[in-house]
């Protein structure tokens, strides 16, 4: 079979995802190609279009993730449960959707940064469908606490209201452990500051991956933070999808050597 690859989203023409889709098809020994498709918010009703008559399998991006939850035939439990897919698989017919980026996260954090989250706090800056992901791979990893600043109330409410150890403020007196920036960067303010809370052995992560360090990122390591950026994030989750697209194992540190 020759793989029909491709990610959609918008802005796409930084996307890193085609040249991962073809690492990954190398190191399963498969063929196939792999394209960007720009689809923002009021193309939407294009996606299920190209995604069952284009593409065999498609990788989902802002701002589309919550949209192609909409249009699935059938999907995970994870994507269900955080109403977010950035997967998606032709299978039988049907438009299957899944959702690989919080475990993507969690596993980057643990392989490269080596960060415990049992029992952490960590805090997430933005509600959307990375954000939502996070939180929810975060709570099933034991976090003691997570904290979602965002200006969209309606979404913060909606993901404080699924996870009993969820809140929509800061908690006083509490250390950071973890602090996720996941807001894009065209809709960031000035950066100004750190979180209260953060020490040393905090782990910043911004999961944008161009610049490479961004203002966000450099103010936490002058504070004294470590940090990373979103590349490894980019690169375990990748591997995830692939293994669910085609059943094989795909290991995401390697696929994240493709990219350093």
């Amino acid at each position: 079979m020759n793989w029909r690859l491709g990610v959609v989203g918008s802005p796409i023409e930084h996307s890193l995802s085609p040249q991962l889709q073809l690492a990954g098809l190398q190191l399963a020994g498969l063929e196939g190609t792999s394209s960007r498709v720009e689809l923002a918010l009021g193309d939407a009703d294009q996606l299920k279009v190209i995604a069952t008559t284009t593409f065999d399998a498609l990788s989902v991006t802002s701002p589309l993730k919550a949209m192609a939850h909409e249009l699935c035939d059938e999907l995970s439990e994870v994507a269900a449960r955080t109403k977010s897919v950035n997967s998606l698989l032709v299978r039988d017919g049907k438009l299957l959707g899944e959702s690989t980026d919080g475990l993507g996260f969690v596993t980057s954090l643990s392989d490269e940064m080596g960060l415990a989250l049992e029992n952490a706090h960590a805090v997430i800056l933005g509600a959307g469908g990375a954000a939502s992901a996070i939180v929810d791979a975060l709570v099933h990893h034991g976090v003691a606490t997570v904290v979602v600043l965002a200006r969209n109330e309606a979404r913060v409410e909606e993901l404080v209201g699924r996870y009993k150890n969820v809140f929509a403020h800061s908690l006083v007196y509490r250390p950071v452990d973890l602090v996720v920036n996941t807001l894009p960067l065209e809709g960031r303010g000035e950066e100004a500051a750190v979180l209260q809370g953060v020490h040393h052995e905090t782990v910043a992560v911004d999961i944008s991956y161009e610049p490479r360090s961004s203002l966000w990122r450099q103010l936490y390591d002058d504070a004294g933070c470590r940090s990373m950026n979103g590349l490894a994030m980019l690169a375990y989750q990748a591997a995830l999808q692939m293994q669910w697209w085609w059943n094989l194992t795909v290991d995401g540190a390697t696929l994240l050597k493709v990219l350093q």
